[in-house]
């Protein structure tokens, strides 16, 4: 799978890990930045992922920063992209299956490494369930 990751300073060293993580797992990973431990804005890098998923250019995004809050909403500005905030492996799981996420947002500062693997994994093995859910997801990609 081509997954895009990208993250603020505050979760640089998050970024490194699952990067790592899905590599070895056999993903393609586009590593949107930042490279450095300098000081920078989440919604630019929100937004770089959100788009690279829009344009196809990745089946699925990781969205970090401190929280994960801030970075999540810059990501969900973009009506291709549904953006889950997940700190345990249940959310990760529900947003998939009933929201159709495509994009898992946390925070380094809220989650460890292996609570990150794990909603991290969980997230790329479930499936949409589709069905009753279908309507509400297409609305959220077409917001009036």
């Amino acid at each position: 799978m081509k997954i895009a990751i990208a993250s603020d300073h505050a979760a640089l060293r998050l970024k490194a890990r699952l990067a790592d993580w899905l590599r070895e797992a056999g993903h393609e990973v586009a590593d949107l930045g930042p490279d450095t431990p300098d000081s920078v804005d989440y919604p630019d890098y929100g937004y770089r992922l959100a788009q690279h998923v829009a344009d196809g250019k990745a089946t699925r995004g990781v969205a970090l920063c401190g929280s994960g809050i801030g970075i999540s909403m810059s990501v969900n500005r973009n009506p291709a992209c549904r953006c889950v905030l997940a700190s345990e492996p249940l959310s990760a799981k529900l947003g998939r299956e009933h929201n159709d996420a495509n994009v898992i947002a946390m925070g380094e500062r809220l989650i460890g490494e292996d609570m990150a693997i794990a909603c991290l994994e969980t997230f790329l093995a479930t499936e949409f369930a589709g069905g009753r859910h279908q309507r509400r997801v297409d609305k959220l990609s077409a917001p009036e």
